[in-house]
């Protein structure tokens, strides 16, 4: 019989099986455990065991440790999306009826198939295996439809005689744009920035062993110019070097504006799908800086593998640093559908709303650990600055729906124009700094921002004081334009005082660098786009020339070490945000108001676009009407 020669089926006799009957018996048996515990792995919904078993080997470790922690499932536990959104335009193609790419599904794998063929070929490229677990529907075709303007702006006149000095300008800028990237291409691709006199890549340790900050930061100045080639090089970097997998301690907020905030710019201008993967893995490793007693985030993130806490670096947390989140992780949540990262930012609000402003005014240090104010200096300048500018860029990108933004940038303005704003005896307008109700009499080159600020909020002030806003915002800039004007490069010294009778110029060698610093160049642009007065592209242009003159070397451009030596010293770095916000600024000021217009987009602390979202997904994730 059959029986008979499967010895496992040998009737026993009564002393039990022999000893080779039990061994083939067991054999038997384990082959059976392991085809069905197989079987788990082949199924199609298994994920969820498969994740069990294996996530140490398919995603970073912590990350459902963090989403458990937070309340919610991590972004890499959402369903696979129904309805894949399509590729983005390539530059210059802003027609949504012409987004033709299309987003494969095979299984729960997502490929982006780009727009046109791409140099190798048309390879479509897979994401990461690490990357293909951020599975959500975002509606870029929507999102498209709801802009007001194409991204590019609308193609002028070209023939147009009184536009010709404009192109040519707008053109040179550009041209600044393309030598700077060719220079970091060439000698220090993949490295954070450029050292231009020795021709080398400068890495640095603050953003904790992440690479290639200079290609993360240019890819919407790139896409912006229309440099095709250049665009499509950066991406590929992205796509195929730009690992996450690093082990340093990150500063939280550089991280946040410049990676983050470049990648999601990158996202919504074009819909290439790795963007929008990478800024949100970034982003979840960013989270554990918020595990403190108050909830406000301390300054540095530790990246280490496998140990997912936040470095302790100092006592106290910066109001600019943790007051600057709040634009991109809006955007993480309308992207991820994971809203931890708005709950975040929300708190935060939630804390400085209720905690006790000497005069109405926010010092820059705050207790992780308490929520106390560690000391009372106030600045619009370095360590206050984007705190104020996030305010009222929330309200905005919120489609005027976030009243608690609009409420505490009005508030927080004037209690600045009330104990902070003073006139020089030379009729300067200027924002000191605050010490425990002592002034200092000096503005520093980060603070010279507010002039664009002020200008960008005058329309939605009370009505009385519109006007005096709109004042205030040109007399601030045209402080700004003097601390250039009064050195012999032309450009500006990092501080600047108002005293013993020497007005908008350094008293120390230690302010009188200029490291290709964007913030008047930025209030240059919003003042044109709200006044039209010639005289911000005048300014601008003499930034240009200067530029031109004393920081372009033979490889890229650099830093200078004195603004008022006629042949200074150059520092030796290209820094990311020259590309990323000081030729976009200068080439937006050169370029019609509807080419990423002000109604459609705002732009972080690092010059990236991020759109106003009028979808309800980011009134009900971000601040209900």
């Amino acid at each position: 019989m059959l029986v008979r020669k499967v010895p496992g089926f040998v009737p026993a006799s009564p002393w039990g099986l022999r000893l080779p009957q039990k061994f083939l018996f067991l054999l038997f048996l384990s082959g059976l455990v392991t085809l069905c515990f197989g079987a788990l792995f082949l199924l199609p919904h298994s994920s969820r065991l498969k994740r069990l078993f294996s996530a140490s080997r398919t995603q970073q470790p912590g990350l459902e440790v963090m989403a458990e922690i937070a309340g919610h499932h991590s972004v890499s536990e959402q369903e696979p999306p129904p309805n894949p959104a399509p590729a983005a335009p390539a530059p210059g193609e802003d027609d949504p009826s012409r987004l033709v790419g299309v987003l494969r599904r095979k299984g729960w794998l997502r490929r982006t198939r780009p727009t046109g063929p791409r140099e190798e070929g048309n390879r479509v490229a897979a994401l990461r295996p690490q990357e293909e677990s951020v599975r959500f529907t975002f509606d870029y075709n929507g999102f498209r439809s709801r802009l007001r303007h194409p991204v590019l702006g609308t193609r002028t006149d070209e023939s147009k005689e009184s536009q010709s000095l404009v192109r040519a300008q707008r053109e040179k800028i550009k041209e600044m744009m393309r030598f700077s990237w060719q220079n970091y291409r060439r000698y220090a691709m993949g490295k954070n920035e450029l050292r231009p006199l020795t021709k080398d890549g400068f890495e640095g340790s603050m953003f904790g062993g992440l690479s290639g900050a200079t290609i993360i930061d240019s890819l919407d100045t790139l896409y912006l110019m229309e440099l095709k080639e250049e665009f499509q090089e950066a991406k590929a970097w992205v796509q195929d070097s730009f690992h996450l997998n690093v082990s340093g301690e990150a500063s939280l907020f550089e991280v946040n504006i410049r990676y983050i905030g470049g990648l999601l710019s990158a996202f919504y201008l074009t819909g290439e799908e790795v963007f929008r993967v990478k800024a949100i893995k970034l982003g979840e490793k960013l989270l554990p800086a918020f595990n403190t007693p108050t909830g406000i985030p301390k300054g540095v993130v530790n990246f280490k593998s496998g140990s997912w806490g936040w470095a302790t670096a100092g006592s106290s947390s910066i109001l600019a640093e943790f007051g600057s989140l709040h634009l991109e992780f809006l955007h993480l949540t309308e992207l991820s559908g994971n809203p931890v990262f708005a709950e975040k930012v929300k708190h935060i609000r939630k804390v400085l709303r209720e905690i006790d402003k000497p005069f109405g005014l926010y010092p820059n240090f705050l207790s992780p650990t308490s929520g106390n104010w560690v000391q009372h200096h106030v600045s619009v300048g370095g360590l206050g600055d984007s705190f104020y500018e996030y305010l009222i860029k929330s309200w905005l990108m919120s489609a005027k729906t976030d009243m608690e933004a609009k409420n505490m940038y009005y508030e927080a303005l004037e209690a600045i124009e009330t104990y902070l704003v003073n006139v020089s005896p030379g009729g300067l307008t200027y924002i000191a700094e605050w010490r425990g109700g002592i002034l200092d009499h000096k503005m520093g080159h980060l603070a010279c921002f507010s002039g664009g600020m002020i200008a960008l909020g005058a329309d939605d002030a009370k009505e009385d004081k519109r006007a005096y806003y709109r004042e205030l915002a040109a007399q601030i800039t045209r402080t700004c334009h003097e601390s250039y004007a009064r050195s012999d490069t032309k450009l500006g010294p990092e501080a600047f005082w108002f005293n013993s009778g020497r007005e908008a110029v350094a008293t120390q060698l230690s302010e009188s660098y200029y490291i290709l610093r964007p913030e008047v160049v930025e209030s240059y642009m919003y003042l044109w786009r709200q006044t039209h007065d010639p005289i911000y592209r005048e300014w601008g242009w003499e930034v240009v020339m200067a530029l031109e003159k004393h920081c372009r070397t033979e490889a890229g451009f650099s830093g200078i070490q004195d603004v008022y030596s006629s042949n200074p010293n150059h520092d030796n770095r290209q820094q990311s945000f020259f590309l990323a916000e000081t030729l976009k600024y200068l080439y937006l000021l050169f370029s019609e108001d509807n080419v990423l217009s002000l109604e459609d987009w705002v732009f972080n602390t690092e010059a990236h676009p991020l759109p106003v979202n009028r979808s309800d997904s980011f009134s009900i994730a971000g601040h209900p009407h």
